[in-house]
């Protein structure tokens, strides 16, 4: 086929545009750049992509080079994916409103989208497309146009970008499993092979069209499957151009879509979710992936990702075979946890100091000192009877072992991930991706500065100087530092309402405990506070994360990144920096701050000068910080939830009503896809972020709440249909993209790794009470501090509460207002400091610093020994099993060979063509001489 050159482009220098609401697309038309010879090494490619021949014309209907698409009626086949002669398969289909029958005609701006929108089609029938509009059945405002690649196409845009396609059959490909021996018990989990049949696999090379012959081409229009043909139309439809003004190219199908010249672009589902297709040449994919995937009924089953990978593409693929083998793993993190869950719940009896709380001889007789300075009363100890219970639960040795369990199972989880990804990229063609990947078109039309390549020594074009590029990094980076002070600022609204709402819940919740209202026996001033903080904390976070999300795309389309991955990895920063400080600054808070600078009675630290600082509950703030977590992880999964499965549903729901009225009739397979609910513009990015995050409550603060790991599994084990399901059904089918890895998800995921040590290390020591009790029992209970004669948690409460006298008061209103507890001199507090009358009376006593030294000493030898297994564990697990790198280097051993081979075999028999002719020639001239 021959390429065309000639673009055809509107000149529109007098006319006010519409169109000016981005700059992404636009370049000086006499500063196109010329893309690196890297980059694009072909000569076809600057030929056809960037030496354009420019032709401008004066009105539309002085343009003589317009080409325009075919319009065919629907041919009443609602499950083909041919044109109508049903020879040409549809790559993809654009979607735009007929101006002409607009019940609101603007004359002038419909007809400048109209010229753009023809231009555009022109140009990319010019390019080699070929193009069928059908009008929709159910709206006939609405026009679909179909686009098919031909196979010149095909084969120039595969070279074009290095598309890996089949050489030969590959027979090196084994499949092993630890579990092999299991197969009676796997057979249930695994997908049924006779309902989806294993893909053949190949031994495949960057395509090339003059060694055509060298690859495994039996059928034409199976070579390139749907997914390949897709992704090189949208490659071919995000560059090119329709439109100049004021010596500036505009270009891209995004850029349309966005203003909205065309409704949607998109590629085709192959069938409906519910029902095979009557096209029996269709391989019913979708139907296949919803019965064996997304439907409830395959929850227990293993996901088939070969299938997934092809139908929906690599990038899509890649996170699901993450988000599966991170449930996996998280079965075992599950079983641990609820083991040292109940090992808290059967020794709940044997918790002395709870005990001693509850005991209305010990607790019941202890006057607390007030918590704040003038409303709060005087409290008795037992009033926190039920919460010290719940808290035996959690606040136990089996935190402890679960805490250095969870920092050994993140780094196994890590490790072993990375050779499981390695896998997939051998077996997926994704080892040499970066060689392939294209630049994004936004960066090529901003490509106007030429520098001297270090490589090649050849010029090349970028969009910007060092100078500028410093700059825009200087800005990204003050925008980013400026809304993650904004989350600090609400963090310390939500400390000063903490402050505030807790004097009032002092002084109306009830203050003594009389067994008869089960209200008080939850319900403490503290356990109030917590919850409420708690939800409007969570509603903030949701807030916050709403703006912060379109500014964050706003940053990273401003800082211009090169490829699509790059661009996906500096949002991906952001956005976790963000999510970071708006989701965990309220734990940290509650798990490092809150009750740990407060004084004592007769000298209280008071925040902002004003409010007076918030205490713990006398066991600590650990049950606090697991409330916390519950609220936000609960609360952040029902509203994910609600997004992702209600939302979409409603929306296409409210689609179908509104065209209720055709329900009756055939409607063809595009204009159903339309009317499904489209991805964003991020794919995956948001369920990414929504992982990462679990991960995050998962390990940084898993010695609070042992549970979290099985919450999160089961989480996750829904949120893999669901994401399926919502896949499948309510959306349209996304473009299919390469991705070699997770991306900057893993680095952030190692970062947490080596965080969660630290955090939970620092909970047991600073936030749970277990380093005192430890203290107390080994030190304290026996002479010559106690007066036990063997070690015991006995008098535990009582040792652990320091004295104050009243009178000692700064403000006098505090002489007992309160007569009902009794005419009492003292009161006591949270804190190890010497009682009143001592010659050191109110300084911290010999019991705080040996408390002091063990939780310094118990933080070190902590992350000491678990920072130790951690990298023994990464030194001895390599990324790349040793059988993946030797198939890795046989494939490309018997690639390199094949080729070679080939060439040489066109080289011989050119030779021996050569030669034949040679000697013919060598004869006759012999002849001629003889004669």
């Amino acid at each position: 086929m021959q390429m065309m050159t000639r673009d055809v482009l509107l000149e529109m220098e007098l006319e006010e545009d519409d169109d000016d609401d981005g700059d992404i697309g636009d370049v000086p038309a006499s500063k196109r750049p010329l893309m690196a010879p890297a980059t694009l090494p072909s000569s076809l490619v600057l030929e056809n992509l960037e030496q354009t021949i420019v032709s401008r014309f004066g009105s539309l209907e002085s343009q003589q080079d317009f080409r325009t698409p075919e319009f065919e009626e629907f041919n009443g086949k609602s499950d083909s994916l041919f044109f109508n002669d049903g020879q040409r398969r549809i790559d993809f289909v654009l979607v735009y409103e007929d101006e002409s029958r607009k019940e609101t005609n603007k004359k002038g701006s419909n007809e400048k989208q109209r010229r753009k929108r023809r231009a555009y089609e022109s140009n990319l029938i010019c390019d080699g497309l070929q193009l069928e509009a059908t009008r929709s059945i159910l709206d006939d405002k609405l026009v679909f146009v179909k686009v098919h690649a031909p196979w010149e196409v095909l084969c120039t845009y595969a070279e074009i970008m290095h598309i890996k396609l089949p050489l030969k059959p590959n027979d090196l490909k084994t499949r092993s499993s630890a579990f092999d021996n299991f197969n009676w018990f796997t057979k249930v989990l695994q997908v049924d092979e006779s309902i989806i049949k294993p893909e053949q696999e190949f031994f495949t090379a960057p395509f090339e069209k003059n060694r055509m012959n060298d690859f495994y081409i039996q059928d034409r229009d199976t070579f390139f499957n749907p997914a390949t043909r897709s992704r090189i139309v949208y490659f071919i439809l995000s560059r090119i151009k329709y439109q100049v003004r004021d010596n500036v190219k505009k270009f891209g199908i995004n850029k349309l879509v966005s203003s909205g010249i065309y409704k949607a672009a998109f590629p085709l589902h192959d069938c409906n979710f519910s029902s095979p297709s009557e096209d029996l040449s269709c391989p019913n994919e979708r139907y296949l992936l919803y019965r064996e995937w997304a439907h409830p009924r395959s929850i227990y089953k293993k996901q088939p990702l070969d299938l997934i990978r092809k139908y929906y593409g690599e990038k899509i693929g890649i996170y699901f075979a993450w988000l599966g083998y991170y449930t996996q793993m998280l079965l075992l993190a599950a079983v641990v946890g609820v083991a040292c869950f109940l090992y808290g719940y059967f020794n709940q009896n044997n918790c002395t100091w709870s005990k001693e709380v509850c005991d209305p001889d010990i607790g019941g007789k202890i006057i607390m000192c007030p918590q704040c300075d003038k409303l709060c009363p005087f409290w008795k100890l037992n009033i926190t009877c039920e919460s010290s219970k719940k808290l035996c639960l959690f606040d136990s040795f089996g935190t402890l072992v679960f805490a250095v369990f969870m920092g050994v199972w993140v780094t196994l989880f890590l490790e072993f991930w990375k050779r499981r990804q390695a896998e997939l990229e051998y077996e997926w063609d994704t080892v040499e991706l970066q060689q392939e990947e294209q630049p994004r078109p936004e960066y090529e039309a901003r490509c106007t500065h030429v520098v001297i390549n270090e490589i090649t020594q050849e010029e090349e074009r970028i969009p910007f100087t060092t100078w500028g590029k410093c700059i825009r990094i200087t800005l990204c980076a003050s925008a980013v530092f400026f809304w993650i002070l904004l989350i600090v600022a609400s963090v310390i609204g939500i400390i000063v309402y903490r402050l505030s709402v807790f004097i009032v819940f002092s002084a109306k919740l009830p203050k003594n405990l009389n067994g008869t209202d089960p209200i008080q026996k939850y319900l403490t001033p503290q356990m109030a506070t917590s919850i409420t903080a708690s939800l409007i904390s969570f509603i903030i976070i949701m807030i916050l994360n709403t703006i912060y999300e379109k500014v964050a795309i706003m940053i990273t389309n401003f800082e211009l990144p090169r490829t699509q991955t790059d661009y996906e990895n500096s949002l991906t920063m952001k956005m976790f920096l963000f999510q970071f400080v708006n989701y965990y600054s309220s734990c940290f808070y509650i798990a490092f701050f809150k009750g740990k600078f407060v004084g004592y009675p007769g000298d209280p630290v008071y925040w902002l000068g004003k409010y007076r600082n918030e205490e713990c509950d006398p066991g600590g703030c650990l049950l606090e910080l697991t409330t916390q977590l519950i609220i936000i992880m609960g609360g952040k999964a029902i509203w994910n939830n609600i997004q992702e499965v209600l939302l979409p549903w409603v929306m296409n729901l409210i689609g179908r009503c509104r065209t209720v009225s055709g329900a009756e009739k055939k409607t063809p397979r595009w204009e159903q896809d339309y009317h499904l609910q489209p991805m964003g513009k991020l794919g995956l990015f948001y369920e990414y972020l929504e992982m990462i995050i679990q991960f995050g409550f998962v390990t940084l603060f898993v010695a609070s709440f042992p549970l979290a790991p099985l919450l999160a599994l089961v989480n996750n084990i829904l949120e893999i249909r669901v994401d399926a399901w919502k896949l499948t059904t309510q959306y349209r089918r996304m473009m299919p993209e390469k991705a070699q890895d997770i991306g900057a998800w893993q680095p952030i995921m190692q970062g947490i790794a080596i965080m969660a040590v630290v955090t939970n290390a620092m909970i047991i020591a600073f936030t749970s009470d277990m380093i005192p009790r430890l203290v107390y029992y080994w030190s304290f209970s026996v002479p010559p501090y106690g007066d036990h004669p063997h070690y015991t948690m006995e008098g535990y409460i009582n040792n652990t509460l320091s004295y104050f006298n009243i009178a000692d008061f700064k403000s006098k209103s505090k002489e007992n207002p309160y007569t009902e507890l009794g005419d009492y001199t003292t009161c006591r507090y949270r804190d190890f400091r010497y009682p009143p009358g001592h010659p050191q009376e109110y300084k911290h006593n010999i019991y705080y610093w040996h408390v002091i030294a063990a939780k310094l000493a118990f933080i070190i030898v902590m992350e000491h020994i678990i920072y130790s297994v951690k990298f023994f564990i990464s030194y001895t697990i390599p990324d790349v099993s040793k059988s993946t790198k030797s198939k890795i280097r046989r494939e490309k051993y018997l690639t390199q060979k094949l080729l070679h081979e080939n060439h040489l075999k066109d080289m011989t028999k050119n030779m021996g063509v050569i030669a034949e002719r040679m000697i013919a020639v060598v004869d006759n001239n012999l002849r001629l001489k003889s004669d």
